[in-house]
């Protein structure tokens, strides 16, 4: 019952997670007329005001001395930090702009582009499956280069900033509130000149808009924290393969929001080419949960065996022996296995 609960639970935070990826585009013309760098720069400095208070009230610090004791680790943050600005700028531009159709196609299709960085960077072999829908996928962006008249630059610098943002998130292993208190301290200093910058020119928002205007600004702390808080409580609880297909709730919501509520034009083209990515992700998923049917059949099997052997030999008549002198007791009793922590 409890295996359950835990089951349900998680499988809310996680709908509440990639829910409020998904209707972010809604939050980010709210803050006009500021522009994207100045929105991207009070995310950076609001989401760690909000993460502190995130960790002081879960008492979590020890993280901090262990990341300060490893360079690798500290230039890894740095290297996230740096790129996931990339992502937050460029997705925040492209909402402000009239392009969250395109920027959902730079969701959809970082499954594949994270399953490609594998493949070059980490030498991984794919199954056939997964050649098949890589192939469709770079199939689906030469027909949306057709459509848009020119490659799809917005889906592909948010798709592959964000795969080298995981691939990097994987290197550090640390967990989601820790990793973004880093990546934010890291964004913390810069973002604050600029905003001071900003205001010693007379050109900054904050204020000149009204508290109303302020407080949304400020809010960029919460709408950053929040989720990814819910996608750590779901991640301890359900199974990866679950997550797995939650994911595509996020770009799928912004598709809906950039055809039925911002308007977006979607010419025969761009509809061609994202059935395609859509054909890809199918095939994807499909070959996902085949893998994982089978390794679970595989593990229970071998399990099986397992019991069966040893209750063969539980049960078999055992061959008298000499008796041999008494051994010596042991110094210290043995230590139970530590279970593992999550990420």
């Amino acid at each position: 019952m409890k295996t359950d609960n835990e089951g349900r639970t998680g499988l809310l935070y996680g709908i509440g997670a990639y829910g409020m990826w998904g209707l972010v585009p809604l939050f980010w013309p709210l803050l006009k007329p500021a522009g994207a760098v100045e929105i991207l720069a009070h995310r950076m400095v609001w989401s760690l005001a909000f993460v502190v208070v995130a960790l002081l009230a879960v008492r979590r610090w020890g993280w901090i001395r262990e990341l300060a004791r490893s360079p690798r680790k500290l230039g890894l943050i740095t290297l996230a930090a740096t790129v996931i600005t990339v992502n937050w700028g460029v997705y925040i531009w492209s909402v402000n702009t009239g392009h969250v159709v395109e920027a959902s196609l730079g969701y959809f299709i970082n499954p594949l582009v994270t399953i490609a960085l594998g493949v070059l960077l980490l030498k991984e072999r794919l199954r056939p499956a997964q050649w098949v829908a890589v192939g469709v996928a770079a199939t689906a962006v030469l027909v949306l280069s057709v459509g848009y008249g020119e490659p799809p630059w917005i889906s592909l610098i948010l798709a592959f900033s964000f795969g080298v943002y995981g691939l990097v998130k994987k290197k550090v292993n640390i967990g989601g509130l820790e990793s973004l208190a880093a990546e934010t301290a890291v964004q913390f200093l810069p973002a604050l000149a600029y905003l001071l910058w900003l205001g010693s020119q007379g050109t900054s928002t904050f204020g000149a808009e009204g508290a109303g205007h302020a407080a949304l600004l400020a809010a960029t702390g919460v709408v950053t924290a929040v989720p990814l808080i819910c996608f750590g409580a779901a991640a301890i609880r359900v199974p990866l393969s679950t997550l797995g297909l939650l994911q595509y709730l996020a770009p799928m919501f912004q598709f809906v929001l950039g055809i039925a509520y911002f308007h977006e034009a979607m010419p025969p083209e761009r509809w061609a080419g994202f059935s395609l990515v859509w054909l890809a992700l199918t095939i994807l998923t499909w070959d996902a949960l085949r893998t994982t049917r089978r390794s679970r059949a595989e593990l229970a099997a071998a399990e099986r065996a397992a019991t069966t052997a040893s209750e063969s030999g539980a049960t078999a008549p055992s061959t008298p022996s000499a008796p041999s002198a008494p051994s010596a007791p042991s110094a210290q009793p043995a230590q139970p296995a530590q279970p593992a922590q999550p990420a």
